[in-house]
């Protein structure tokens, strides 16, 4: 089987944790790379997570440290959805596994030229690094197969009525991928906030593996939902959307990203009827299959060693 090159771009985040294991052990994927990105907690802490994550796989996928903060705004964290190390719930323990020396960016630039075919970008965090790949080494552009990320919405956000975390985290930097010109496939709120795992998936997991005991240590301490309403995992559909994209249903269109300094900011405004744009600029998911993606979800855990 021909597997598919794939960088994954991160804050991890508890649901990020979920996308990253089920990522190294899918057996379409060949995981090149993991850079990661302030977000849902610090740089620090989101490269120290995805350093646990890798060891606690025993895993040799490099990892490097990006952007400490968005291109022009504050940076304002989701420690209160992931707790305060962004992975609350679990011991991991320190890891003894360390970044490699290139910055994000520097790493991203040398992975996607060095690559003998194109490689397919997972962003599941804040845009800055690959906006910044962009702005510094465009030739970089032509080594994307295409960009699958989380983040945005057709509808309302999660952290303010207009915006998305991920895009409103760093809005700039969202404009820059979707004016690219790369191609895109946006998996928004509205359809992450459909795949949820409830208390009987939960309660099912504890007992497949140990990656299945060590995500019911992280759900426990998961604001993303309730064991009563369902835990939303946002960020593994954009690697469902990968390696599964007969679970969602799809939509060509043009995205814009809404920087201005009001109340709209950060906002992903979608032009579905394609009234003002002749070209669309992205594929974006407008449904979930929520059953199917639940089996795919257990399927891909019994998977995961």
């Amino acid at each position: 089987m021909r597997k598919i090159p794939l960088i994954i771009d991160t804050d991890p985040g508890i649901d990020d944790a979920v996308a990253i294991s089920f990522a190294m052990f899918h057996p379409k994927v060949d995981l090149k790379l993991i850079t990661t990105v302030a977000g849902n907690v610090s740089v620090d802490k989101t490269t120290e997570n995805a350093l646990k994550l890798v060891e606690f796989f025993g895993s040799d996928v490099p990892v490097a440290r990006g952007c400490q903060e968005p291109l022009l705004k504050p940076l304002e964290d989701s420690s209160e959805i992931h707790g305060e190390s962004g992975m609350d719930g679990f011991d991991f323990g320190t890891p003894t596994r360390k970044v490699i020396p290139e910055h994000a960016v520097e790493a991203l630039r040398k992975t996607l030229l060095e690559s003998k075919e194109p490689v397919t970008l997972m962003p599941i965090a804040a845009l800055t690094n690959i906006a910044l790949l962009f702005k510094l080494y465009p030739e970089t552009k032509s080594k994307v197969k295409e960009i699958v990320l989380m983040g945005g919405s057709l509808s309302r956000g999660n952290t303010t009525t207009a915006a998305e975390f991920n895009i409103f985290t760093d809005p700039e930097a969202a404009a820059i991928l979707f004016e690219s010109g790369v191609k895109i496939t946006m998996i928004g709120l509205d359809v992450t906030s459909r795949a949820v795992l409830m208390q009987k998936e939960v309660e099912q997991i504890k007992t497949m593996n140990r990656a299945g005991e060590m995500f019911a240590a992280l759900f426990s301490h998961y604001r993303g939902g309730s064991m009563k309403t369902g835990l939303k995992m946002h960020d593994v559909c954009a690697l469902a959307a990968i390696v599964e994209p007969e679970l969602f249903d799809f939509a060509d269109t043009f995205v814009e990203i809404e920087t201005g300094k009001g109340p709209a900011n950060g906002a992903t405004v979608a032009d579905l009827k394609m009234k003002y744009h002749r070209e669309t600029n992205s594929t974006v998911a407008l449904d979930v299959h929520v059953e199917k993606f639940r089996e795919w979800f257990l399927e891909m855990l019994e998977q995961t060693k």
